[in-house]
């Protein structure tokens, strides 16, 4: 009741002003809804007495709104709520949510948007219902940690809008609210539709009922039902023992909020300490690198490894991305295992193993993520004890009506065997394809998804299969030119989300490079090349290191599955040392 009354208490000394109470155009969209105005017309403002239970409709209302690009949406039906509560007229009831629809996705990230897609494309008349625990609309995740960082945009925390490499500006989410429909509207849509239910959590699934429970206990039934979950950040367990203080000084990075959150913080704090070497926090480490130089921020980078991306690259192109990263003003603090983390002096103290002591004033760990498994209990659905995530079978079906996608899948690959993925890429592919099965299509997981990481605009890299440093590798460099970066590889392609236009892509018949062979072997400068993974002489996994729009020719030789004697011929059919 307080903060109800304190809701009001703000909201009527602004109806006594009337000099200060503007109108403003609203906007239409497909959602059914309207940008709310700056400030409330005065004609529907009231000042009736706080307390009289008014103002309990009022801050149920406002902390219902969901935000776009830092522009707040309500239907059209929330709006007269709003408008009638604060008039003191009769108040209509809050937005039904469906009681049933006929395809229910679980999860507001890339695999149920790529499902929805799917299912509408087959399905031109299909009620799709999104319902996600987050209060925005389904946005690609990897512009927070790559290309949001690079803007020059003072307002790009609000606006959520970037410059790709390829210098063209676009949003980060897929689609503006006017592509959706009011999930109030899904039931009675004549040509069907997709509907997003936002900031609402599924915390029960009733399997044999074909029924879901949400956290408020509403109940949804449905025909078709796919869970894309996806994950949570993990943490150190040492920081999550250390207390409260150091908790709210550490950053576990995943969505738009947590793009703001250390976006401040990195502008506020004379350092950060980034935990992992992995792509997420060596690209974080980049980002916040660069910035540096502008803002003398002090910015850390400390793992367990003895280079960046130790799991994933062989050793020498490990060391080399360190120095990379090492030049864009990051602290490398490599083999460091921490023991313990205090608060003290209002600063964060972080101890190793052997004893080094590194001060610092946040903490972002970049350590890995948890498949998002909760379902598993109440849905009797079997979770893979070796990879984590929701055991399905090559279709991506976890139950009869239940379809699993993203990176709370762990799949059955036809040619690589059981596997986890977490990718955007992957989620878009394994999105699209569990929207295809759950319309009767009953096809298989055969395409190998891709990933890519950026070191900013000059160095990125794209691979598939399995890419494990443990694994024996070969690799063949050569030369880069200015052609050899992400920036150029976007200007060629049109498109900065890389991926959007790799999974169309296929390839038959590679055409061979006239050039001379190229040697294998490990210079100094890792300038462009190919590295092979192998697992019983068999290439199972390939890095395109500034080698870009070849990944089809990859993802051949990985669908081949067959042995090659000399790597050197292989390496020839990705035109490496051609300028």
């Amino acid at each position: 009741m307080l903060k109800c009354r304190t809701a009001w208490n703000k909201l009527a000394p602004l109806a006594r002003n009337s000099s200060t109470v503007c109108r403003q155009n609203v906007r239409r969209s497909g959602l059914n809804s309207v940008r709310t105005p700056a400030c409330v017309p005065t004609a529907h403002m009231s000042t009736g007495p706080a307390g009289g239970g008014k103002e309990n409709s009022i801050y149920a209302l406002l902390v219902g709104v969901a935000s776009v690009g830092g522009i707040a949406y309500v239907s059209k039906l929330d709006l007269f709520f709003f408008h009638s509560v604060l008039s003191g007229d009769a108040a209509p009831s809050p937005p039904k949510i469906p009681s049933h629809s006929p395809y229910l996705l679980i999860g507001g990230g890339t695999a149920s948007f790529a499902a929805a897609r799917s299912i509408r494309a087959r399905d031109p008349g299909a009620k799709v219902l999104i319902v996600t625990d987050e209060p925005d609309l389904p946005y690609m995740r990897p512009p927070l940690s790559k290309e949001l960082w690079f803007s020059d945009d003072p307002s790009v925390t609000e606006t959520l809008r970037f410059k790709q490499w390829n210098g063209k500006e676009r949003s980060i989410y897929f689609q503006p609210p006017s592509f959706y429909i009011n999930p109030e509207d899904l039931e009675s849509a004549e040509n069907g539709g997709v509907a997003v239910l936002l900031s609402k959590k599924v915390v029960h699934m009733d399997v044999r009922g074909n029924k879901v429970k949400l956290d408020d206990g509403t109940e949804i039934s449905y025909d078709k039902c796919l869970i894309a979950t996806g994950g949570v950040p993990r943490n150190l367990q040492v920081i999550e023992r250390a207390g409260e203080e150091v908790m709210s000084r550490t950053t576990l990075f995943r969505k738009i909020e947590d793009f703001k959150s250390l976006d401040k913080v990195s502008r506020n704090v004379k350092s950060v300490t980034i935990i992992g070497g992995g792509f997420l926090g060596s690209e974080l480490a980049c980002a916040l690198g660069r910035k540096s130089t502008e803002s003398g921020l002090e910015v850390i980078q400390m793992f367990p490894e003895r280079g960046n991306m130790g799991k994933v690259l062989p050793e020498y192109l490990s060391n080399w991305t360190t120095e990379k990263v090492k030049r864009e003003g990051v602290k490398i603090i490599s083999e460091a295992l921490v023991k313990s983390v205090a608060c003290k002096d209002d600063r964060l103290e972080i101890l190793l193993k052997d004893g080094r002591l590194v001060k610092t004033d946040h903490i972002v760990a970049a350590v890995g993520l948890e498949p998002n498994v909760d379902l598993a209990k109440s849905g009797g659905l079997e979770v893979d004890s070796d990879f984590g995530g929701y055991r399905v079978n090559a279709e991506l079906q976890a139950r009869s009506n239940i379809w699993v996608a993203g990176d709370a899948a762990c799949f059955y690959d036809i040619r690589l065997g059981r596997r986890r993925v977490e990718h955007h890429d992957h989620a878009v592919v394994s999105g699209r394809l569990a929207g295809e099965n759950m319309t009767g299509a009953s096809k298989p997981y055969w395409h190998q998804s891709m990933f890519w990481s950026d070191l900013g605009p000059d160095v990125g890299y794209e691979a598939i299969g399995i890419v494990d440093s443990s694994l024996p590798t070969v690799g063949v460099f050569a030369k880069a030119t200015a052609k050899d970066t992400p920036k150029a590889a976007t200007e060629e392609s049109g498109t900065g989300i890389r991926s959007e236009s790799e999974t169309e892509d296929t390839a038959t018949s590679p055409v061979a490079s006239t050039a001379p062979a190229p040697v294998v072997g490990h210079k100094d400068d890792y300038g462009k090349g190919v590295i092979f993974y192998l697992r019983d002489k068999v290439v199972v996994g390939i890095i395109l290191w500034n080698v870009f729009n070849r990944m089809p020719v990859a993802r051949k030789i990985i669908k081949d599955g067959e042995e090659h004697a000399d790597l050197n011929e292989v390496a020839k059919l990705f035109n490496i040392h051609e300028d």
